[in-house]
Formats: structure tokens, sequence, C-alpha cells
């Protein structure tokens, strides 16, 4: 999207379903449940591109524990609404071999993509494979995988913010927001 008014009409219209209040405390405990399970580890923590920049950003400070942090650009989605086959844009530049691995991404959605990573990263010889996501949205429907850790819970909603989009805007905002069910434009949400 190109279009700055159109952008600020989404926002206008939207429905704030988890307030930054909620956001940073849902990092906050997810750090300690990730410090507890990981702490003597040595883990090596692999963002995914580009939806968990926001959430790993607010969660690495508060892992107060040597760790490797690498990425991958892994999408279903590019900058359409629903999601399509898995595309492998980058690959980890750190072996995953014999290594504690810590996935980090923004939401865990139908669970495709990570499970695909998941099943890539044990596939090439990670001893343990753990999953962080900011946030799962409640489908109803039954996922491939559960999140080890987990801050909040989103409706079955189009959501966007804390690193989550919308027409390739608003990843920045400090709270989740979801669009009304009349401005969904015909496509699943992310």
């Amino acid at each position: 999207m190109n279009d700055t008014e159109g952008a600020w009409g989404l926002l206008a219209t939207a429905d704030e379903v988890c307030s930054q209040a909620d956001a940073h405390a849902a990092v906050a405990r997810v750090a300690r449940e990730i410090t507890q399970k990981l702490q003597y580890c040595f883990p090596l923590l692999l963002g995914i591109m580009r939806g968990s920049v926001v959430f790993a950003g607010h969660l690495l400070p508060l892992l107060r524990f040597p760790l490797e942090f690498d990425y991958l650009d892994v999408t279903r989605y590019g900058d359409a609404t629903e999601g399509s086959e898995i595309e492998w844009r980058v690959e980890p530049i750190r072996s995953v071999a014999g290594r504690v691995v810590l996935v980090i991404d923004d939401i865990l959605d139908e669970g495709r993509t990570l499970a695909s990573i998941r099943k890539r990263v044990l596939s090439s010889g990670a001893a343990e494979c753990y999953s962080a996501v900011f946030a799962e949205k409640n489908t109803g429907r039954l996922k491939p995988l559960a999140a080890d850790f987990l801050g909040v819970t989103l409706p079955n909603r189009y959501v966007f913010g804390f690193g989550m989009d919308v027409r390739g805007v608003w990843r920045n905002l400090p709270a989740v927001y979801a669009l009304r069910d009349d401005d969904q434009g015909g496509g699943s949400a992310k």
C-alpha cells in the first residue's frame, strides 16, 4: 500500500484487540518462561523475518543469558492476505546442528509455516526446536503444532500491529488491531 490516507483509514476503522500494556506484559511473561527453560542451553534464536522483528526486539533484552541470534525469511503470505505455498527466501547463516533452537515469530495462524520450519530445523540436526510466538489466532481449527511459548491469543480476524502488517503497513504499532469484518478485503487473516 503506497497510500498514506488509505493506511490511516485502515487504522481509524480498526478495533484494538491487544493494548500496548498487554503486549508488553505478555512479552515479559514469555521472557521469564524462556529464561526458565533455556537459560543454560546457549540456544540459537531464529527470528522469522519480517514479522518477528518487533517481538524479538522487545524479547531479546529481557533474556539475561548467553544466546546467539540469527534469522530466516520464510513466508506463505508475501504481501497477500491469504497464505499459499511456503517460500524459503533466506536460510540462517549459523548452523543449527547439535543446537537448541528457539524460533521466534509474530503469529501462529494456521501453523503450517512454523511446522515446516520446525521440521527443517530438526532435519538439519538441531538437538531441540522450540517456538515462541507473540500471538496465536483462535481459529477454532486444529493446528499442526502448538507454540512452546505464547504471548497472547487473538480473535480470528485480520490483525495487525506489533510486527504484523496489513497490506504492508502498520507493523510498527505498539498495540494490535483487527480489521472489522467489512474491511477484511476477502482474505483470511494473517
